[in-house]
C-alpha cells in the first residue's frame, strides 16, 4: 500500500509548480526561475538526474549541475519541508510522498508518478502548475485536469521572430540620395517614410513589433525604426519599380547602400534580395555572430561556406574555417558507427561535404576555380592541410576558438545553453556563423519558439557586431521551392 506525506494547507497567495525531469535537463537554472512560489522536486525527478549525472552530454552536465543546487540548498534548511533561496518567498521543496495515482495513470513508471504529485497537490487544493517540456505529459496532465505548461523561460515569440530587415515606402528623392551620397541619416529616414501598406505579412508585423508612433519624426531612430545592422527595403511609392536596399550600419545613426557583391562570391551569386542581405553580413568583418533563418533549400549553408571559403582561402584573413553540426538524427537513429572518428562524422557531415563539393566544382566555382582534380579529391586536400576542419558540436566545451571563420550548422536543434556555451568559446578574430530553419526541429524537447537558435536571434537583435538574416525563398531547385511551399 502506498505511503501518503501529508502535503502542508493551501496557501492561495502561492503557486505549486510541479517540475518534470526534462525541464531540468533543459535548464536547470529552473529551480530558480518562479519568484515568489513553491517549486516542488518530486522524488522520481531527483532518482532520474541519478540515472543522467553520468552522461557526458549537456543532459548529464545539467543533471549534475541541479543536483548541485539542491545539495547547496539542502545545507539551508530541510528540502521536504521547503528552503527558501530569495528572501521573497520562493521556495524548493522535495516531494517524497510515493502518491496514490489516478486509475488513468499505470503505476511504477516515471512519468505518471512525477504527474501524480502534480495531481496529489491539485487534490489538496492548491493552486498547481505541472511544468513539462515532454509534450505526452502535458497530455496526460492536462487530460486530468491538472493546469500544465511548458517551460517558457527563454521562449520567443516563434511567429514574430525578428527577419534582419523591414520595408518601407519612401520619396524617390531619398532612394536617389542614398546610391548619390552612398549614406543617409535615420532621422531623414525616419522623418519621410512610412510602412507599405501592401508589404509581406512577415515584414508588417516586424514593423508593427517596434510599436512605431505615428510620427517617425518624433521618434528616436535608433529605437523605433530600424535595429543596429538591419537592412531596410525602401519602395517609390510613385515608381514601383524605383527601389533601394540599406543597412544600419552597426549602432551608428546613418544606413550605408547594399547592392550585392561585383564578382561571384566562391561562385555564388545572389539570387534574391534576402541572400544578397545574407552576403553582406558573410563578408562584413565587423560582424562578430550572425544567424542565418530559412527554408529548406534557401542558401543558409552554402552562402555561409562560400563566404568562409573566400576569406580563409583567398583573403586569408582567417586562420582555417570551422564548420560544426550537432549530431541529431532525422527520424529512426542507425546506432553505432564503425570506423575512426573521421569516418564517424562523414555520415553525419555528408550535407557540408555535399555543399563544398558545389564549391569546388566547376558548376559552383565556376571556371577560375576549375581544376585537373575532382572536386571530391580538392576537398580532401583542405581537409588534410587543416584550412577547413569539420567537427561535431560534442567536443566543443572547455575549448577557445580564435581566428577562425566558424560555422554551426543545423543550430535549429540546440537548446538556449548550448548555443550559450558554444558562442561562449570564441577568440578574438573569429567570426561565427549559426544556420537553422527553426521549422525543422529534431530535438524532441525543442520547437520554434524554445530552441536556442530563435533564442540567440531575438536576444541578440540590436547589437552593433551581430547580425540577422531570414531567407524566405527557396533556390535549390524548381521541385524544392514546390515543395516548401506547398507541403
Amino acid at each position: 500500500m502506498s505511503a501518503t506525506v501529508n502535503v502542508p494547507g493551501p496557501s492561495p497567495a502561492r503557486k505549486h509548480f510541479v517540475l518534470d525531469t526534462n525541464v531540468l535537463l533543459h535548464n536547470p537554472e529552473a529551480l530558480f526561475q518562479f519568484d515568489d512560489n513553491q517549486v516542488v522536486i518530486p522524488f522520481a525527478v531527483i532518482e532520474e538526474l541519478d540515472k543522467f549525472k553520468k552522461n557526458t552530454d549537456d543532459t548529464g552536465r545539467n543533471a549534475r549541475h541541479a543536483i548541485r543546487h539542491l545539495d547547496r540548498l539542502r545545507t539551508q534548511g530541510k528540502l521536504s519541508e521547503g528552503v527558501q533561496w530569495n528572501g521573497h518567498g520562493g521556495e524548493v521543496r522535495v516531494d517524497l510522498g510515493d502518491h496514490a495515482q489516478p486509475p488513468a495513470l499505470r503505476e511504477g513508471e516515471p512519468d505518471n508518478r512525477i504527474i501524480g504529485v502534480a495531481y496529489q497537490h491539485m487534490n489538496a487544493g492548491h493552486e498547481t502548475v505541472f511544468i513539462s517540456k515532454d509534450i505526452n505529459c502535458r497530455i496526460k496532465s492536462d487530460a486530468l485536469g491538472i493546469t500544465t505548461q511548458d517551460f517558457e523561460a527563454q521562449k520567443v515569440d516563434a511567429e514574430h521572430l525578428y527577419p534582419g530587415y523591414a520595408e518601407f515606402e519612401a520619396p524617390g528623392p531619398l532612394i536617389d540620395q542614398l546610391y548619390q551620397e552612398k549614406q543617409i541619416s535615420l532621422a531623414d529616414l525616419g522623418a519621410c517614410v512610412s510602412p507599405g501598406e501592401d508589404e509581406p505579412e512577415g515584414l508588417r508585423l516586424a514593423n508593427e513589433q517596434r510599436d512605431e508612433p505615428a510620427n517617425y519624426a518624433d521618434a528616436d531612430p535608433a529605437d523605433d525604426l530600424l535595429y543596429a545592422n538591419e537592412f531596410v527595403m525602401l519602395r517609390d511609392a510613385g515608381d514601383p519599380s524605383h527601389t533601394g536596399l540599406a543597412r544600419r550600419l552597426g549602432d551608428t545613426d546613418h544606413l550605408i547602400p547594399v547592392s550585392g557583391p561585383r564578382k561571384p562570391v566562391f561562385g555564388i551569386l545572389p539570387r534574391n534580395v534576402q541572400q544578397t542581405m545574407a552576403l553582406d553580413l558573410l563578408l562584413d568583418d565587423e560582424i562578430k555572430l550572425l544567424t542565418l533563418v530559412g527554408t529548406a533549400g534557401s542558401g543558409k549553408t552554402l552562402l555561409a561556406l562560400a563566404a568562409g571559403m573566400v576569406k580563409t582561402l583567398n583573403e586569408e584573413r582567417y586562420d582555417r574555417l570551422l564548420v560544426a553540426r550537432p549530431i541529431m538524427p532525422l527520424g529512426r537513429d542507425i546506432g553505432f558507427l564503425p570506423g575512426d572518428i573521421d569516418q564517424k562524422l562523414e555520415a553525419w557531415m555528408q550535407p557540408i561535404f555535399d555543399n563544398l563539393s558545389y564549391l569546388l566544382s566547376t558548376r559552383g566555382g565556376g571556371p577560375q576555380h576549375a581544376e585537373s582534380k575532382p572536386p571530391e579529391q580538392r576537398a580532401k586536400a583542405l581537409f588534410d592541410s587543416g584550412q577547413v576542419v569539420l567537427e561535431p558540436l560534442t567536443y566543443i566545451r572547455g575549448r577557445s576558438i580564435p581566428n577562425q571563420f566558424m560555422i554551426v550548422d543545423e543550430a535549429q536543434n540546440l537548446t538556449p545553453h548550448e548555443v550559450k556555451t558554444i558562442a561562449s568559446r570564441v577568440g578574438d578574430g573569429t567570426k561565427l556563423i549559426l544556420t537553422g530553419d527553426v521549422d525543422q526541429i529534431d530535438n524532441p524537447y525543442l520547437d520554434a519558439s524554445s530552441n536556442g537558435l530563435s533564442f540567440l536571434v531575438e536576444q541578440l537583435k540590436g547589437n552593433g557586431i551581430v547580425g540577422h538574416t531570414t531567407l524566405v525563398k527557396s533556390e535549390r531547385s524548381e521541385l524544392a521551392r514546390l515543395i516548401a511551399e506547398k507541403l
